[in-house]
């Protein structure tokens, strides 16, 4: 996620994808608005079992287009996309033989790291600034998601990313699903090839997992097939970016585009819209709730066109956003959760108006200071995993083939 800026919606080979940035850091802002949201929720939404008013505050920002802001669950489904074209993309175009032990060393660097930043950013925060539970709306997501103490156990099991849900950076859990696809990123990368040709029916399938697992309320079907969403359009990226620079001209091309954004944002949001004849954790709801993936991956490849769309998020406020988006996702709920801990959740507007600066402030600084030097790091310790291998594969009299030499 470093910065390179630039308003190209895709970049040539070996460059950055730069408007996959973008899309990265609004996706991560909705997410902010997500948990701010959440802690509004005991004072806007009605109360449980009461049907929501048309025309209230609530039914304004959940059950019309509005709710784009705020889908925080279906932007993680985004960044789950995205992670399967990037991670999955050097893989694919590798003309030498892939170390994957480099890989995965360096993935684990980049992600751990940071995750114990965040853990340590929030754990002194809990510690410096106790948390009441009196303080906040009992049985809310604040009260119900949210630590108000540290203990050592749990701390661990966060810190390895090895609990179902997480109290302490509770957006943590997503990062559980971004390692178990690091380390099945081999399958993903094979299964992407051997069906490269027939994208479609591949595709079709994988959405429709997608849809299953959110109608079994099952994690795994739910999330890793969007992940090779992303690989299959790695597969075929540079075809995909010939035929729609081909037709870009084409009079049907821009309404076309338009047209095709306007599905992605209602199947992102389609188990809200749905809310007035599909109530939440309805058998409809649930299925509905997986055409996110659906609509997740028609922004990527948007994104990925010669489109409006890709130009905006090529823009320097979203390339900002982009930079940062990976240190936004990661502390902001303990900056917005010790925000209304101290104020009260009662007095949500100003831990909003406080809560979102200071977490994009924090954001930068911790990017600068936290996740950049990991990323560094990472990219180091890659490289001497790689060398090792090499030297070994030397040693041992096995060498490279001619190609891989050369490279």
């Amino acid at each position: 996620m470093s910065g390179a800026r630039g308003t190209s919606p895709a970049a040539p080979s070996g460059r950055r994808l730069l408007s996959l940035d973008g899309l990265r850091g609004w996706a991560a802002l909705v997410v902010v608005l997500h948990h701010t949201l959440e802690i509004a929720k005991p004072y806007l939404a009605p109360a449980s079992g009461t049907p929501v008013t048309v025309g209230s505050l609530w039914w304004w920002l959940t059950e019309t287009p509005l709710k784009l802001a705020s889908a925080g669950q279906e932007a993680v489904v985004v960044f789950f996309v995205l992670s399967g074209l990037v991670v999955a993309l050097p893989a694919i175009r590798s003309t030498a033989p892939y170390s994957w032990g480099s890989f995965l060393a360096s993935r684990f660097v980049r992600i751990y790291l940071p995750v114990w930043g965040a853990l340590l950013l929030a754990s002194g925060l809990i510690e410096l600034l106790p948390r009441e539970e009196g303080r906040v709306t009992a049985h809310s997501w604040l009260s119900d998601a949210n630590a108000t103490t540290v203990h050592g156990s749990i701390l661990f099991d966060e810190a390895t990313l090895s609990r179902y849900s997480f109290d302490i950076v509770n957006t943590l859990w997503s990062l559980r699903w971004e390692m178990v696809f690091a380390v099945l990123l081999p399958l993903y990368v094979l299964a992407a090839r051997l069906v490269r040709r027939r994208w479609a029916a591949a595709g079709i399938l994988a959405a429709g997992l997608t849809i299953a697992g959110f109608a079994l309320q099952d994690g795994t079907l739910s999330y890793l097939p969007a992940f090779f969403l992303g690989t299959l359009i790695a597969a075929n990226l540079d075809r995909y970016r010939a035929w729609a620079e081909a037709r870009r001209s084409s009079r049907w091309f821009r309404p076309a585009t338009l047209g095709a954004l306007s599905v992605s944002a209602v199947c992102i949001i389609a188990t809200w819209l749905a809310r007035p004849v599909a109530p939440e954790g309805s058998l409809p709801s649930l299925l509905l709730t997986g055409l996110s993936v659906v609509g997740a991956t028609g922004l990527v490849l948007l994104a990925l066109a010669p489109t409006g769309f890709a130009r905006g998020l090529g823009m320097r406020a979203s390339q900002w956003l982009g930079r940062v988006s990976f240190s936004l996702y990661l502390v902001h709920v303990p900056l917005l959760v010790t925000a209304a801990f101290l104020l009260r959740d009662s007095r949500w507007p100003l831990v909003a108006l406080l809560g979102i600066p200071v977490s994009l402030a924090v954001a930068a600084l911790f990017q600068r200071f936290v996740e950049a030097p990991a990323h560094r790091l990472a990219r180091r310790v890659g490289t001497a995993v790689r060398e090792r291998g090499r030297r070994d594969g030397e040693l041992s009299g096995c060498r490279p083939p001619a190609r891989a030499a050369r490279a």
